[in-house]
């Protein structure tokens, strides 16, 4: 299925009926990629799936993003606009882009707390570990069933998608080769994770240099931990960190600013000869 979002492809142009003399010329619909549904098992829903490829490189393999917040109407089109636009014109080298678009999104982005106060911000929550079973073990098969995929995977997210970024990369540092976590919701369980994550990557045996990239803005209560954080890690065999602080950024505001620095680097192109 088409997936309805920026610009019309020449193929809808070519096709597009012209109106008659005095008619106003008849809409179409605009497609930048698909859409498509997955029935979970494992989370007992259904679960919508909308994909970005860039028109670049024929069918050549390309890395895969994947990214929670990855509905319409969401986050998927202005993140699909710099795979875009840094895709075209050569200050990245392309990506697929997954985006998951939510059903329950404070379940499934955070884990479990001890914090009362957080227990009450949604009715469930605490479903992390099934939505990192999903992507492993339903969702990441799936793209690699239908696309061209190179086997290098990255993931990205913002405020409690950040917190599932940094919380995952200690769960299965294996799932992703790169994480980008924007104003990461560190405060969640009382600030649990800045400990917890350095702490758990030091127990495991690094077989390969993973990339974290962090921002913050000028919340203070999450740029605190996120600079606790990157200092904690930056001494850790096996994670390579990189961390920007935006403090003239908001937490509303820091998304898209801070994806486009971390894009450009996590996916930088290769140098011209």
């Amino acid at each position: 299925m088409a997936l309805l979002g920026l610009a019309m492809t020449p193929a809808l142009l070519a096709t597009a009926p012209s109106a008659r003399a005095g008619e106003p010329a008849p809409a179409q619909p605009l497609a930048i990629g698909e859409t498509f549904v997955i029935d979970s098992e494992v989370l007992g829903e259904a679960r919508r799936i909308n994909v970005y490829r860039p028109d670049v490189d024929g069918d050549k393999p390309l890395p895969v993003l994947y990214m929670p917040d990855g509905g319409i109407g969401e986050d998927f089109l202005h993140i699909a606009g710099l795979v875009q636009i840094g895709s075209m014109n050569g200050t990245m080298h392309p990506v697929m882009l997954v985006g998951i678009e939510n059903t329950d999104r404070r379940r499934d982005m955070t884990g479990p707390s001890r914090i009362p106060a957080d227990r009450e911000i949604a009715p469930r929550l605490g479903g992390s570990a099934a939505f990192r079973e999903f992507i492993a073990d339903e969702l990441m098969p799936r793209i690699g069933d239908r696309y061209a995929v190179n086997g290098e995977t990255a993931i990205i997210g913002e405020s409690l998608a950040g917190l599932f970024v940094v919380e995952s990369l200690a769960e299965a540092p294996e799932l992703f080769d790169i994480w980008i976590a924007i104003d990461p919701s560190l405060w969640w369980n009382g600030g649990h994770l800045v400990e917890a994550v350095p702490a758990r990557l030091r127990e495991r045996e690094p077989v390969a240099t993973e990339r974290l990239f962090l921002a913050s803005s000028d919340e203070t209560g999450i740029a605190t931990p996120t600079a606790a954080l990157a200092g904690a890690l930056s001494d850790v065999a096996g994670i390579g960190v990189e961390y920007a602080p935006m403090p003239d950024e908001h937490h509303h505001t820091i998304y898209h600013p801070a994806a486009l620095a971390a894009l450009r680097k996590a996916f930088a192109p290769p140098p011209l000869d």
